[in-house]
């Protein structure tokens, strides 16, 4: 591993890594500052702290999410910055650091981590990880891959990556691309070949007043909680949808209204792997997109809904919107770059 001359920017949010059980109630709650969780991974490692929030990230807003990418932004405007390192709860990580990646325009690294035990647990995962992130975050391999997520020693790219599992320690995973390379406990970096990365997109200047709504299908739902969401003024919906991206008649009825009023419809579905495509009718997926739904490609709910609220806050066309969610949903496009 190459070594390079600088220091690591550490981004504190909160987060599982930065809570502690409060002792009146015995709930968890966020309660250490960045230097706190830093001083815990006893890292020798030259590190800035920035303390940006202490939240559980189950509380986090569009606003908030675009906080943290403006606070990456402004870390990496010094030169001596090797890279960011973000520490967040996994709850809605993979939304933070997915928009963190749409946004990002430097070829310095963007980690994020957090853990899945407390910092006051008796075998906290918190120090390993951010160990393990801030190792990553200054390494020159890391260079060129936008930002990705490091935990339990495994490496992610963002599109398709989620949080898999409730409690275990190897809490992300990416079904579709699988892991993007690991760090070993010696601190060696090992890599694949590297991602195909789309031109950032700019940052907005703030996501208040745009709506994006997720609706779940499933056997016999109807458009209620749809036409629920249009009347609360949503400007886009991303349908949880079955299968390769199959509702019924009735949703697909409300879609064409929708769309036809301007409302930018995405499929996505809530099956683990695999693309969703337009193969069935009678309200299946073929249908949706014959009314106007732009299918999702390998972004699941989570993220189909970051990268629509963020194209749609930032004002494009509609047609330009449907075209970024094709391209960043694609397969074809999401996969590594084949060695020549």
């Amino acid at each position: 591993m190459e070594l390079l001359t600088g220091h690591v920017v550490l981004l504190a949010t909160g987060g599982t890594i930065a809570s502690r059980v409060d002792a009146a109630d015995g709930a968890t709650v966020a309660a250490d500052a960045g230097g706190t969780v830093l001083a815990a991974a006893g890292t020798s490692a030259a590190v800035q702290v920035v303390d940006l929030m202490q939240k559980g990230s189950y509380l986090l807003t569009f606003d908030d999410m675009l906080a943290v990418c403006e606070a990456v932004h402004a870390a990496l405007e010094a030169p001596e910055t090797l890279g960011v390192v973000v520490t967040h709860g996994t709850d809605t990580m993979e939304e933070t650091a997915y928009l963190a990646d749409l946004l990002h325009d430097d070829p310095r690294p963007v980690v994020f981590t957090g853990s899945q035990r407390a910092a006051d647990s008796p075998a906290p995962d918190g120090p390993e990880n951010l160990r393990t992130a801030i190792t990553l975050a200054a390494s020159s391999e890391a260079r060129g891959r936008g930002a990705l997520i490091v935990f339990d020693g495994e490496i992610f790219a963002l599109p398709g990556t989620r949080k898999i599992e409730t409690t275990k320690l190897r809490a992300f995973g990416n079904p579709d691309l699988g892991s993007a390379g690991s760090v070993a406990t010696t601190g060696e970096v090992m890599l694949g070949a590297a991602p195909r990365r789309p031109a950032a997109l700019d940052i907005p200047p703030t996501g208040a007043g745009t709506r994006v709504d997720i609706i779940a299908c499933y056997p016999g739902a109807d458009a209620a909680l749809f036409t629920a969401a249009l009347a609360a003024g949503t400007r886009g919906i991303v349908l949880e949808a079955t299968g390769l991206g199959n509702a019924n008649a009735e949703l697909s009825d409300a879609v064409r209204h929708a769309v036809q009023d301007g409302v930018v419809v995405v499929t996505s579905t809530r099956v683990h792997a695999g693309p969703v495509r337009g193969v069935y009718g009678a309200g299946g997926g073929r249908t949706l997109e014959d009314v106007g739904a732009v299918p999702s490609g390998l972004l699941r709910p989570s993220q189909a809904r970051t990268l629509l609220q963020a194209l749609l806050t930032l004002g494009l066309p509609t047609e330009q919107v449907i075209q970024q969610i094709r391209r960043r949903g694609d397969p074809a496009l999401l996969a590594p770059v084949p060695p020549h």
